[in-house]
């Protein structure tokens, strides 16, 4: 029987898509702490997730009004973001099996860094490594590096590609069989198995080669989030795991075969890449109690900081427009799924500015979903057997509550009607996902 694939969502600070997270009347403030981190993975593990993953952006929101103010002031989305790497070693050394996935630009670091930083990591989890590929999305991230503005959209997604493509020639430039720690010759590895890469191109350049013998996974899990059709293509050549914000069904549908239907041009099948989309969900012994907590947890986001996350998203400032008016179509140099999905949601809605910050400050557009565990289960059950999705992403509204909650009580409703592990049955994240070893 086809069974789902969980992960979690979070970014090591004050937020995640729920601008609402560190208000929260049940939420800690120890978001700058440890003990959130270790106990939020060993939770995780509990209820058998595959993995859970950081997103990270690389400069605070200036973007609204071309200052920081809002973002500092309401506590958006990046107005704090530790390093996710180090937050993942941490992890990993209180749990053994859960995978661990963090984010790092491919704009703003070279392939030979980020190649070793994600061996290292694979090594010391035992194989539980994941990338989340990012192209950055915004000049405050440009200019923390020097650069006065972000390349455009499609040039992010070509260096991208040679930025992978480096990095799996680093990541297989020592053969798995390469060590041989023979302590009687003292012969360390062999070096016919250990190849320079000798890369030149259009935007790197590297010899090679790592100086870290192949890992576990051979390689880790390579986590995307394209949308655009440019992302799309990007995601179907070299994502294994896609997160995806939908706002609705059709939407994760179309999203869904759209994906799927292009990863036979890069030679792969479609379990060779799973997508899973996000959701926030609100659950309570009853479903009036769950609304209850939906209600609580939306009336604290003010609608200024969901559009400052939001202008950080798109590369554009909103304080330009008025909040009690519509917006018209607008071009951007940030993302470009979610600023289309926004627009669209104006259009159908007719929802003015302010309606549209107050509803990204929400989730960032990722649907809440809201009952009993047993109704809960019913919606991710719908949607799994719809086949919009190979599982879903879930994202707090408070920490660690959301995750407690969901893993106390929906997973084993899950697991009781065979959607989901009743435990791990290997040991690396590839295990998990059901994808094959490199090495």
């Amino acid at each position: 029987m086809r069974q789902m694939h969980l992960a979690a969502f979070l970014i090591a600070g004050n937020g995640a898509h729920s601008h609402a997270l560190w208000r929260h009347p049940e939420a800690t403030l120890e978001f700058l702490q440890p003990q959130l981190y270790q106990s939020i993975g060993q939770i995780l593990e509990r209820g058998k997730f595959d993995l859970v993953f950081f997103a990270d952006r690389l400069a605070v929101s200036d973007r609204y009004g071309l200052n920081l103010e809002v973002g500092v002031q309401f506590g958006d989305q990046d107005a704090t973001r530790m390093d996710p790497v180090p937050v993942l070693a941490l992890m990993s050394g209180c749990t053994q099996s859960i995978g661990l996935g963090a984010t790092r630009s491919t704009t703003y670091h070279h392939p030979y860094h980020v190649a070793r930083t994600f061996a290292t990591l694979d090594h010391l989890s035992q194989g539980r490594a994941a990338w989340n590929v990012v192209t950055s999305m915004n000049d405050a991230e440009a200019r923390n590096f020097g650069v006065e503005q972000h390349l455009a959209h499609d040039q992010r997604y070509d260096r991208a590609d040679e930025f992978v493509e480096v990095c799996f020639k680093l990541w297989n430039s020592w053969d798995s069989d390469a060590l041989q720690l023979d302590q009687q010759t003292g012969h360390y590895a062999d070096p016919s198995k250990v190849h320079y890469i000798d890369h030149v191109g259009s935007w790197f350049q590297s010899k090679g080669p790592l100086n870290i013998p192949k890992s576990p996974q051979g390689r880790p899990v390579i986590i995307q989030a394209g949308s655009s059709g440019r992302g799309q293509a990007f995601a179907a050549r070299w994502a294994e795991v896609i997160f995806t914000v939908q706002p609705d069904p059709a939407s994760m549908k179309t999203y869904y075969q759209a994906v799927k239907s292009q990863l036979a041009d890069y030679g792969r099948t479609p379990e060779d890449c799973k997508i899973l989309p996000a959701v926030m969900p609100f659950i309570g012994v009853t479903e009036a109690e769950a609304l209850d907590k939906q209600a609580i947890h939306n009336e604290l986001v003010h609608p200024l900081v969901g559009l400052s996350t939001l202008s950080s998203h798109a590369n554009y400032d909103f304080s330009q427009h008025s909040l009690d008016e519509p917006i018209e179509n607008i071009e951007s140099r940030g993302t470009k799924g979610l600023l289309q999905a926004v627009l669209q949601l104006t259009q159908t809605q007719k929802l003015t500015l302010g309606e549209i910050g107050k509803l990204y400050g929400r989730s960032v557009l990722a649907p809440q979903v809201v009952g009993t565990a047993t109704q809960i289960a019913d919606q991710l059950e719908a949607l799994f057997r719809d086949q919009v999705c190979d599982g879903f992403v879930i994202s707090p509204a408070y920490l660690p509550g959301t995750f407690a909650e969901f893993v106390e009580q929906v997973v084993p409703e899950l697991q009781h009607r065979g959607l989901f592990r009743q435990d791990y049955t290997g040991t690396t994240l590839r295990d998990h996902l059901q994808l094959s070893h490199l090495n």
